[in-house]
């Protein structure tokens, strides 16, 4: 696939779901997408990969088209980043159902080293 990483972006935002703040940072010649953030996506030329888990991992590789993230052929899968395919980028409902559920399975923000809370 040969996809547009700023098309990419605001596919994302159009269709971020209600409660999550999406973010995005320039990262090595694509985007990584931020939800509240924490890393959720990777935007490159290879396509819109979110960061999944257990059986929300499992569900969005057995549909058609989505594939482990992988930079380069040669490269190694991703064992948290799965490429989605371009069926559901053009479905904006079904896009916020998945970003919202990768901003669901991160983990909660560590609070900073060295403060004591009570």
């Amino acid at each position: 696939m040969d996809a547009e990483p700023k098309q990419l972006q605001q596919a994302m935002q159009r269709a971020a779901p209600a409660g999550v703040m999406l973010s995005f940072r320039p990262m090595f010649g694509g985007i990584m997408g931020y939800a509240d953030g924490r890393p959720v996506a990777s935007l490159s030329n290879v396509g819109l990969a979110l960061k999944l888990a257990g059986a929300d991992r499992v569900e969005m590789l057995a549909l058609p088209g989505a594939a482990p993230l992988r930079y380069e052929p040669d490269a190694p899968p991703s064992k948290s980043y799965v490429v989605l395919p371009g069926a559901l980028l053009a479905d904006a409902h079904g896009l916020r159902g998945w970003i919202a559920r990768a901003a669901a399975g991160l983990p909660p923000r560590a609070g900073k080293k060295g403060r004591v809370r009570a």
